[in-house]
């Protein structure tokens, strides 16, 4: 599926957790953060990047092999003239950025779109109540020059016979097209 290329990705701000040193209250001193925003123009504009989306943090198969294979690919892609390499998942920042941090990502920036906002606009919203996940993001990536997305990489709708497909949006098939 193409029918995203050569579009603009959407505007939306993003809800992110951003470092404070406000006070010393006990809700500062067990989670010094505020509520800050990103936007699609701050992520997008003047940039190469690549984004991968998928259905959850701290899953099987997002924990174990997308994002540690571009996280460990991240050299490549910026030998490829990527700026910036980009998770995005339906959950919240906390979990994103815990999440990151379980990963010890150096590279790979985490992206929450905990309302949905931005994978409804995609049109990769998609229903996983089946599995106890409600709304989530279908498994794609997507490379993005100045907010243009020039390729989408989609998996196939899961099957009984392959619950996650996982082979279209690997970092070595994204590479091959940069």
């Amino acid at each position: 599926m193409t029918w995203l290329e050569n579009t603009v990705v959407p505007t939306v701000a993003f809800k992110v957790r951003v470092e404070s040193d406000l006070g010393q209250s006990n809700a500062c001193e067990l989670n010094p953060s505020i509520w800050g925003e990103i936007s699609t123009d701050e992520i997008f504009s003047n940039k190469k990047v690549v984004v991968f989306s998928l259905p959850g943090a701290f899953t099987p198969t997002c924990s174990t092999h997308q994002l540690p294979g571009f996280e460990e690919n991240a050299q490549k892609f910026y030998d490829k003239g990527v700026d910036d390499i980009y998770c995005c998942s339906v959950n919240d920042s906390f979990v994103m950025n815990a999440w990151r941090d379980a990963n010890n990502l150096k590279n790979v920036k985490v992206l929450p779109d905990g309302n949905g906002l931005f994978t409804t606009e995609m049109g990769m919203l998609i229903d996983m109540s089946a599995v106890g996940f409600n709304m989530r993001s279908k498994r794609y990536a997507m490379i993005v020059d100045d907010g243009l997305i020039t390729k989408m990489f989609i998996e196939p709708d899961s099957t009984p016979e392959d619950l996650d497909p996982y082979g279209e949006t690997t970092p070595e098939n994204v590479l091959k097209e940069l």
